[in-house]
């Protein structure tokens, strides 16, 4: 019995000594230098991303005060002042845009998914998909000038809210409908096989097993979808314009956060020229705080409901 525990701990003593790293080996020294080498260019790829929120914090933070947040900008060549206005408009517009995207890109890209086979049709809305993904957005915006803003299409009014929203709006649903399709394809099969073979609807499957398994990919892409128009300047100046005072509307000139921040940096004033840092700093706070609360949105969707 003795022998027999013996032998067994030297054999696994020796099989488990067989898979210790041997630095001397060749293969696992270029092993050790490819790593590096990966993680070298790893931190130069990040290291652009770091070096512009450090700069913006660096400018910006200063300037940040409660009256940066709740007052209109000043006129050329004085000092003081804030972007309350470029904030309720960028909150504004891009609200807009995601009523328009959101149902429709979620909606699309379910459909496509899970609602219909897999042909001619789905391939030419996949590559459309693809194709206005890759538009420039100052498209978007003469598009939307020339049928909605030259045209005074609503109400007879030309530059507005709902014009720039209209355009952030387009140019967001084909990123949603992207994600949405992603997510929902990555979804095993096995499940939808399972409630289905438990009794389970099409329409039951999708609601209770699909959309709650992909949630967290679709609440990432939606995220990444409004980050991106809340920070596009060219088709807003094409539809939304601007306005040096606040809100007057959803269909009259509306300040952003990004149109001031481009028309501030090339003034040839000092107080502008630091309300753009400052905006240029909340804009990225802005962003930072919409990514964490739909990261907190899932978590409180996700998480188990504990039995009382």
């Amino acid at each position: 019995m003795r022998s027999k525990l013996f032998r067994r701990r030297f054999l696994q003593r020796k099989f488990t000594s067989s898979f210790k790293l041997n630095p001397k080996l060749t293969r696992n020294r270029i092993a050790r230098l490819l790593s590096g080498i990966v993680g070298l260019f790893t931190a130069i790829s990040i290291l652009p991303l770091v070096s512009v929120m450090s700069f913006i914090f660096i400018r910006g933070y200063d300037k940040l005060s409660l009256k940066l947040l709740t007052e209109l900008p000043p006129a050329a060549g004085f000092d003081g002042g804030g972007i309350g206005n470029a904030i309720m408009g960028t909150i504004t517009i891009t609200t807009i845009a995601s009523m328009l995207s959101i149902p429709i890109g979620v909606g699309g890209g379910i459909y496509i998914a899970e609602l219909i086979k897999e042909g001619f049709f789905t391939e030419m809305i996949k590559f459309g998909s693809r194709v206005l993904s890759g538009i420039p957005s100052i498209i978007y915006g003469i598009c939307i000038y020339e049928t909605v803003v030259a045209t005074r299409l609503f109400f007879d009014k030309s530059y507005g809210a709902v014009a720039g929203g209209i355009c952030l709006g387009l140019i967001m649903i084909p990123s949603v409908f992207q994600t949405t399709y992603s997510a929902s394809r990555a979804v095993p099969s096995e499940y939808r096989e399972i409630a289905i073979g438990l009794g389970g609807s099409e329409s039951a499957t999708i609601k209770n097993i699909v959309l709650p398994t992909a949630l967290k990919k679709i609440t990432t892409g939606i995220t990444l979808a409004i980050s991106r128009a809340a920070g596009e300047t060219a088709p807003l100046v094409f539809t939304a314009l601007f306005s040096p005072f606040w809100p007057e509307g959803l269909f009259n000139p509306i300040a952003t956060m990004s149109v001031l921040i481009y028309n501030f940096s090339s003034a040839p004033y000092k107080s502008q020229n630091d309300l753009a840092w400052a905006a240029s700093f909340v804009l990225m706070m802005l962003i930072l705080v919409a990514n964490l609360f739909a990261r907190w949105i899932v978590y409180l969707l996700n998480r188990p409901i504990s039995p009382k």
